[in-house]
């Protein structure tokens, strides 16, 4: 095998311990290899597990597969779960160092999932505070840097996940979304992922437009993945209920097919040439294919995404608002100025800002309706490429903080799967995804078109 085994995807590393060709020990060797050698420039992660553990943990997988017990096609494959992704015993520091971290006392549903299916969890990934940055930037870990190019960033608030991703830190990684924060990653890091539909990976605690995803190198282990990670948990009150999916199986009939493209937000930044130009041309490919294309014109306005914004502000500000003042002078100094501006929201400002969020998810159906019902939208993830690693957000000033996720947000309040897929590059190098949403409930679909769209 020429390629290095912490390189292989985990559908070649489930293969490989089927034929005995690799051992989950080997791997997992190798992996500890590339992140003892990357990890210092790159900051991924937050904790590593125990060494002495994984090695066991490894060669219990490896009797396994030499007795064929395995317990699936992921025993023994290499995996990172977000710091946010509750583990016993594990502080959860949300990425700022003002707080003081939970420490949840029993596994997330994610956690206990990875756990049951043999995988090897080698770590906590790294978050900027409270998730609230589309960067690596955070006042607890520093900064997180692109594999690609140390010196841009990894996006976030999925930052360790994503770095860990791209630089072969085993190939499956657990991020969250709220906004855009499994996608953006996705795309300035060359990933594929899937912000699955909401519900249908349980959270420990679920909140609005809050979903876990995977992270990955290929839309194919993307989908090896959520065949461990989906189905419903008590834990969850918004989890789907459980269904049949072949995840892996099927290719999309592209002659029958109806693809939107959505180049053109009409809110937030207006996208860059070469972006617009990466997503046509994957537009192009599909109806070359047989797909009928059809243009998607803008339905949201700047002041929905505003008042999403405001409603984030004050959200925060209470988490913010009750801690110390030596603990607030800890927090990531564009947090704390970004927060403090939910000081002066008042009870109607908040709730007008909360009914943005029913007219964005009011609005996108419509919009999804009138132009035609189609299987997918294809778009840019971000309206810009990876800028500085040491800058917090791509716009950070004149308060377009959230001027970025215009192509993102909307799917997380509708609850539709949306996936990224690398699909071309800036004259300078630096990689483009484009983001694929599905309809409701279509996560498979989403995945089929990411894997066509990858080949």
């Amino acid at each position: 095998m020429t390629t290095r085994p912490a390189l292989l995807s985990a559908v070649e590393l489930g293969a490989a311990y089927a034929t005995g060709e690799l051992s989950p020990v080997e791997v997992l060797a190798d992996v500890q290899a590339v992140i003892d050698e990357r990890e210092p420039e790159l900051n991924a992660l937050y904790e590593r597990d125990d060494p002495d553990l994984l090695h066991a943990r490894a060669t219990e997988s490896a009797d396994r597969w030499a007795r064929g017990t395995q317990r699936g096609p992921l025993d023994g494959v290499p995996v990172t779960l977000k710091e946010n992704i509750a583990r016993a015993g594990r502080p959860m520091p949300a990425g700022n160092a003002g707080v003081t971290p939970v420490v949840p006392e029993v596994d997330s549903p994610i956690a206990r999932r990875v756990d049951e299916a043999g995988m090897l969890v080698l770590g906590s990934t790294v978050m900027p505070d409270w998730g609230m940055l589309s960067s690596g930037v955070s006042s607890l870990h520093g900064i997180t840097r692109s594999p690609l190019d140390p010196t841009l960033t990894t996006g976030g608030s999925s930052s360790g996940a994503g770095a860990a991703a791209a630089a072969g830190y085993g190939p499956l990684h657990v991020g969250t979304d709220i906004g855009g924060s499994i996608r953006l990653p996705g795309t300035w890091l060359g990933l594929a992922t899937l912000k699955p539909s909401a519900g249908r990976i349980p959270l420990h605690s679920p909140y609005l437009g809050r979903v876990a995803g995977p992270m990955a190198r290929s839309a194919a282990d993307c989908a090896l993945l959520m065949s461990v990670l989906s189905g419903p948990d008590p834990v969850d009150w918004t989890s789907l209920p459980a269904q049949d999916i072949d995840w892996l199986g099927g290719e999309p009939n592209l002659t029958s097919v109806r693809v939107g493209v959505w180049t053109d937000s009409g809110y937030g930044a207006a996208p860059d040439p070469e972006i617009v130009a990466v997503v046509r041309a994957s537009a192009e490919r599909l109806a070359a294919a047989g797909a009928e294309v059809v243009e998607v014109r803008p339905w949201l306005t700047q002041d929905l995404l505003d008042g999403v914004d405001v409603f984030w502000q004050a959200r925060s500000w209470a988490d913010f608002s009750r801690l110390a003042p030596e603990a607030q002078e800890r927090v990531l100094p564009y947090i704390a100025d970004w927060v403090r501006r939910g000081a002066d929201v008042d009870g109607t400002a908040l709730i007008d800002a909360y009914h943005c969020f029913g007219a964005v998810q009011a609005r996108t159906v419509a919009a999804w309706a009138a132009a035609g019902d189609p299987d997918f939208i294809v778009s840019p993830v971000a309206p810009c490429a990876a800028f500085p690693a040491e800058q917090p957000m791509p716009y950070p000033d004149h308060g377009r903080g959230m001027w970025h996720i215009n192509f993102t947000m909307p799917w997380n309040m509708t609850g539709q799967p949306a996936g990224t897929v690398d699909a071309g590059a800036m004259a300078d190098g630096r990689r483009v995804g484009v983001q694929v949403v599905g309809r409701p409930f279509d996560d498979v679909g989403v995945l089929r078109a990411t894997r066509w769209l990858e080949a």
